[in-house]
């Protein structure tokens, strides 16, 4: 088994193999590595295990250097999922033994797995903290509006009724205004535009802003990846006028509306939440039912789990400090903090 870094030459292969692989994700395609490194400047080795010429797994990995969060070596870093993918035990041993020795050699002393299952019961975890949202949708409208609860469908059909309109974006202005406004609300640091720029330019037609309109006003967006037949909305905020408007209630059941007619998506993925908060409870209004997420770490001697999350009493003076910046200064201060909260 030879395990080599990703070459661009390999990009298809690499893609191949993740679009047929079981357990392939969105996040483990080739096309993350540009992403990340024109995005942030972090260092993205990924891993290629091939016997002969043969593609017997995927590793993709994001090096994370930050005086202020630490270090760590992620599969995949700004994603919900990762890990290894690979044909037999052989190739995802040879991954973690070669991803392990990347960690290593960088003095690294943290290496994390975002699988959506454990695959190493003797490696350190988190559990408790992330859950996932995966739900079957239908081919027929009204049998997708029916499965919504009945409260949830009532915020839904409020904001037809208010006479909200969804279209395609083909930038990410509109959508960033937004978004940038809505994780400030949330005392969370904002990414560069030009990420969202390049997330948009990467994936082609596999990745599109839906945005929602009241009046010809944009009042909400969320930014959308597909993935054989998934459709995932990703990263999505709106204006203070969105909840008065149920617009996000709106631009959900749109988002599902579109991808089962325009791409015959047949399952919807909300995404992972942290556990009791309020966007947690929100996709649970909706009738998804969570799944744990399990992420694995290998740690060097005497080290911890990191725990960068929002909700650790350590970071609670930041968050509050951060909800009150003025828009202007969040977003100028903002991506030179979250290019290092992979």
């Amino acid at each position: 088994m030879d395990v080599r870094l990703l070459a661009d030459a390999d990009e298809a292969r690499w893609d191949a193999y993740v679009d047929a692989h079981a357990d392939g994700t969105f996040f483990h395609r080739a096309a993350w590595a540009r992403v990340i490194r024109e995005s942030f400047g972090h260092r993205t080795p990924y891993l290629l295990a091939l016997e002969g010429n043969d593609v017997q797994g995927v590793l993709p990995l994001t090096e994370i250097r930050s005086r202020l969060f630490g270090r760590s070596l992620i599969s995949n870093a700004f994603c919900v999922y990762g890990g290894p993918l690979a044909s037999s035990a052989e190739a995802a041993q040879a991954l973690d033994d070669a991803a392990w020795r990347i960690a290593r050699t960088s003095g690294i002393d943290v290496l994390e797995y975002r699988s959506r299952t454990r695959r190493h019961t003797d490696w350190a975890a988190k559990d408790n903290v992330y859950a996932t949202f995966r739900k079957a949708i239908a081919a027929d409208h009204d049998a997708n509006m029916k499965a919504i609860p009945r409260k949830q469908r009532a915020m839904v059909r409020k904001g037809i009724e208010r006479g909200l309109s969804s279209e395609v974006d083909a930038t990410v202005d509109r959508f960033f205004a937004m978004y940038a406004e809505s994780v400030r609300n949330l005392g969370t640091p904002v990414f560069a535009k030009r990420y969202f720029a390049n997330l948009l330019r990467a994936f082609g037609k596999d990745c599109d802003i839906v945005t929602i309109s009241h009046d010809g006003q944009a009042v909400s967006a969320v930014m959308n990846f597909y993935f054989r037949d998934e459709v995932l909305p990703y990263y999505g905020g709106g204006t203070t006028a969105a909840r008065a408007l149920a617009a996000n209630d709106f631009m959900y059941w749109e988002v599902m509306r579109r991808a089962v007619e325009d791409r015959g998506a047949r399952l919807f993925d909300f995404g992972r939440s942290k556990v009791g908060t309020g966007a947690f409870s929100f996709k649970k209004n909706w009738g998804f039912e969570p799944t744990p997420l399990e992420y694995e770490y290998k740690l060097a001697p005497g080290v911890a789990v990191p725990d960068v999350n929002p909700l650790n009493p350590k970071y609670r003076l930041m968050v509050a400090t951060w909800q009150r910046l003025p828009l202007w200064l969040a977003n100028r201060l903002g991506p030179l903090i979250a290019r290092d909260l992979g």
